[in-house]
């Protein structure tokens, strides 16, 4: 592998953003025959192929994603180094990407304002999806700090905890059990859910606790892709959720949606900040943990009455 440049590993990873030679070699500024040639000096000089050509056009052989990993890898630790010799040279700038779960919207915007009043240098940019592309995101090196409320088990990660995470089921003002206290998890679940999609943090949680209600699983509620839309859906009378209580502040204030006083809840989870533990931590990313460990749990939504329709009612 003597002969790897930088070129060929951008090279590797154009191709397999784009699908075909062409539109890589646009991407790249180059022509198409640059790129085939680049190609084929990185496939000869591994002597294995890279990619495999189809009717449908390129596709990453397990040797080619691997290189693609590597190129990430390298780009991303070059990066890392202007940030640490900015540091050096005592430059208080650096860049951060920063990726946040869905849930977590309703509080980044705020909490990054807050970190850049503190370190004006730091560009930070962001990143928002639901649990799976967020998760994505990390492996592939695209973000370099994640918050959410589940750390995934299946990579190599770092999670610290910097704020308490407390999830609710809402439902109509005028809803038959708006106001009844101590809801069993028996009644609870005779109620139509409307719930995120498979895998994300809140179903999960939701998923645990009716686990125990014989086949209350089997049919768990009408799916939706976001909180908006499910927020939206309670407020017209299709059903009620299990939500973060982050996500509601507005609409509880303004009497748009209750919180329902069932047994066992809230359900108090913690945010998570989680980095990779196969990289090096820059300067602009060990500020940013610095900072969430510190005021992290200040940027969070506050809630002293969870239940403030029942609380009123005393």
């Amino acid at each position: 592998m003597k002969n790897l440049t930088l070129r060929h590993l951008r090279a590797t990873q154009e191709i397999a953003r784009h699908g075909t030679i062409v539109r890589a070699a646009n991407a790249l500024g180059l022509t198409p025959s640059a790129v085939t040639i680049q190609l084929k000096q990185i496939e000869e000089d591994a002597g294995i192929i890279l990619f495999d050509r189809t009717n449908d056009g390129i596709r990453p052989t397990a040797a080619g994603l691997a290189f693609i990993d590597a190129a990430q890898m390298i780009e991303e630790r070059l990066r890392q180094l202007d940030d640490e010799v900015d540091a050096i040279k005592g430059v208080r700038t650096g860049t951060l990407a920063l990726g946040v779960v869905s849930t977590a919207k309703y509080f980044a915007p705020n909490m990054m304002a807050t970190f850049r009043k503190s370190h004006p240098g730091i560009a930070v940019s962001l990143a928002i999806g639901n649990r799976a592309e967020i998760i994505t995101k990390l492996k592939n090196h695209d973000v370099d700090i994640a918050l959410m409320g589940r750390p995934p088990k299946d990579m190599p990660l770092h999670s610290v905890g910097f704020g308490d995470h407390p999830l609710v089921m809402v439902a109509p003002p005028d809803h038959p059990l708006a106001g009844k206290r101590d809801i069993t998890k028996e009644e609870i679940a005779k109620e139509h859910f409307l719930v995120r999609e498979p895998g994300s943090g809140t179903r999960i949680s939701l998923e645990i606790f009716l686990g125990e209600i014989p086949g209350r699983l089997d049919d768990l509620g009408t799916e939706m892709s976001s909180n908006e839309t499910i927020k939206q859906a309670v407020m017209a009378g299709l059903g009620i959720a299990f939500i973060s209580a982050h996500t509601i502040a507005m609409e509880l204030e303004f009497g748009k949606l209750v919180t329902l006083d069932v047994i066992g809840m809230p359900i108090r989870r913690q945010w998570f900040s989680v980095t990779r533990t196969d990289r090096t931590v820059s300067p602009a990313m060990s500020a940013f943990q610095v900072f969430l460990r510190e005021r992290g749990a200040q940027c969070l939504p506050f809630f002293d009455k969870l239940y403030p329709m029942l609380q009123q009612s005393d």
